[in-house]
């Protein structure tokens, strides 16, 4: 991809991409090219998500009332 892209563009660009092939791109090699690169932008998207994700924490307040950090609680974890 090059110059990695920002988050927002890259979803602004995959939501096209989506609304391209939404709307019946009238050749199937162009449809094929949008298909691949929406995957690849999607990925990116999906990557950028889950280091967001490690990187969240809470500032809670201790008993002496000292600011702490903890992980952000992930409720899709079952493990």
């Amino acid at each position: 991809m090059g110059k990695e892209p920002s988050f927002e563009s890259a979803i602004k660009k995959l939501e096209q991409i989506v609304l391209d092939l939404e709307t019946g791109d009238p050749s199937l090699e162009k449809a094929l090219d949008k298909f691949e690169k929406g995957i690849e932008l999607a990925k990116f998207c999906s990557k950028k998500l889950d280091e967001t994700e490690k990187r969240v924490t809470l500032l809670v307040k201790d008993r002496n009332g000292a600011l702490k950090t903890q992980p952000f609680p992930n409720d899709l974890d079952e493990s």
